[in-house]
């Protein structure tokens, strides 16, 4: 028997209001023509969360190095996730904790070949020092984490795992959905509806681009029915209840979790102003149910525009979440200088650490902003000059490029003030140009103050 739905179904279902759950992602009919197996839910998207989870892992791994004599060890073991494909591999990040318990335990419980190599923004960065490709800029991250001490770099300024997880944030997870999945994948001419994805699939094509570029957003499939700071808590693995939707007592990772861009979202719409989760949550849902609807038949002319505003809204929206990152981590910046100038011994050791923590978050996300489909031009440069190649640090010098070997290079200076001014600046660029509501970390009402009193002092020395 032809495990199909016709439209005639599809249409009685929906009137009736069983085909499709109205807050979770799927399950969805298998609607592929010819199809004679088992499978009854049309959704997979276990490639990309288990992208999710190498790039959690990576994250923690890039806290291992000791300084210098394990730096070969600890970069191999960062590439093995980097490169991953190896079903084998533990699952570092998300793990059991004490009253959470994990289903999976290894990456082929998700997905046997998945990795973040081949899935990583190559075009230009010119925010990191050296002109490199995006692929060459995080393995460029990843050798110098392994050098550090526990991931952090006081002389540069560098907090290793802040950079490469925002970073990469952007150049797997929202290049890929945006760039991709959500682009040319949703042409008429791509991945057809009337055709399996691959051969022997129980998906159609746009049916299962449609659920990778969901997989990348992150969100759980019952993200919907939850508060913005119900989705923040189960990021946070803080509360069974909310993860664990089949009431299994355990977290799939697969449709229980929220992670990165989901996460991030839920922040920002934790101060009351936003509602960026469910806007990208429903758009997701709305196009999945709009392609479902047309029971693997090729969508029409209609159909295929409607799509396509869908996902329009899911990447506008997305990149606003990552600018409202960036804006909230320039004000945590410009507050930690303020800070370091208040205070001495083992306090401003924990402020500078918490302001290079930051600034990584800040420079990460920016760096993401870049990965896109949108050219962000004038603005790219803007943010990268504002920002630096690296932050102001306790000698005030700061990154200013590579030499020939790698190494960060620091060999200008800037007054602290001047810096501060600067991440104003940057939240400024930021609120205007992409129209940000949630603003965490709003500092801007400082800024014309400071900068007269920059001015001023600039005058006085020059008279």
């Amino acid at each position: 028997m032809l495990k199909t739905v016709s439209l005639t179904a599809l249409a009685l279902a929906l009137t009736a209001g069983t085909a499709f759950a109205d807050t979770t992602y799927g399950p969805f009919p298998v609607t592929v023509k010819g199809y004679d197996g088992d499978k009854t839910n049309s959704v997979s998207y276990s490639g990309q969360i288990a992208r999710h989870v190498l790039h959690d892992s990576l994250k923690k791994l890039a806290a291992k190095g000791n300084g210098g004599s394990n730096a070969a060890e600890a970069e191999a073991q960062m590439l093995a996730y980097f490169n991953g494909k190896n079903p084998d591999l533990a699952i570092i990040a998300p793990a059991d904790k004490e009253g959470m318990d994990v289903k999976q335990s290894v990456m082929g419980d998700l997905s046997g070949g998945a990795n973040l190599e081949g899935k990583f923004y190559n075009g230009a960065m010119p925010a990191w020092p050296g002109n490199k490709a995006g692929k060459d800029v995080v393995l460029h991250m990843i050798a110098l984490a392994a050098k550090s001490d526990g991931g952090f770099d006081a002389e540069n300024g560098m907090d290793w795992g802040q950079l490469i997880s925002k970073y990469t944030m952007g150049a797997v997870s929202y290049h890929q959905a945006v760039d991709n999945y959500l682009d040319e994948k949703m042409e008429a001419g791509n991945k057809p509806n009337s055709k399996p994805y691959k051969d022997g699939a129980y998906y159609t094509g746009k049916e299962h681009s449609w659920d990778e570029a969901f997989g990348y957003w992150g969100a759980a499939a019952h993200s919907l029915s939850l508060s913005a700071k119900d989705n923040y808590t189960v990021a946070k693995m803080k509360d069974l209840g909310l993860s664990d939707a089949n009431g299994d007592g355990m977290i799939d990772l697969k449709s229980e979790m929220v992670f990165g861009p989901a996460y991030y979202a839920a922040g920002a719409d934790k101060g009351g102003k936003t509602e960026y989760m469910p806007t990208i949550f429903n758009a997701f849902l709305d196009g999945r149910k709009l392609i479902a609807s047309a029971a693997g038949e090729d969508l029409s002319a209609e159909q295929l525009a409607e799509l396509q505003g869908y996902a329009k809204v899911i990447g506008d929206t997305w990149e606003t979440v990552l600018a409202e990152a960036a804006f909230k981590y320039a004000g945590s910046v410009y507050k930690d200088i303020k800070t370091l100038g208040e205070t001495e011994g083992e306090d401003k050791a924990k402020a500078y650490r918490n302001y290079v923590k930051h600034w990584g978050e800040l420079k990460g996300f920016a760096m993401a902003l870049q990965t896109g489909k949108n050219n962000l031009g004038e603005t790219a440069v803007m943010l990268n000059e504002l920002i630096g190649f690296g932050p102001v640090t306790l000698d005030n010098t700061y990154v200013t490029g590579v030499d020939a070997e790698g190494n960060l290079v620091r060999d200008r200076r800037m007054a602290w003030n001047d810096y501060q001014l600067n991440m104003l600046k940057t939240q400024k660029l930021l609120a205007d140009k992409f129209g940000l509501e949630a603003r965490a970390n709003d500092a801007l009402a400082d800024l014309e103050g400071l900068a007269s009193a920059l001015s001023a002092d600039s005058n006085a020395e020059t008279d």
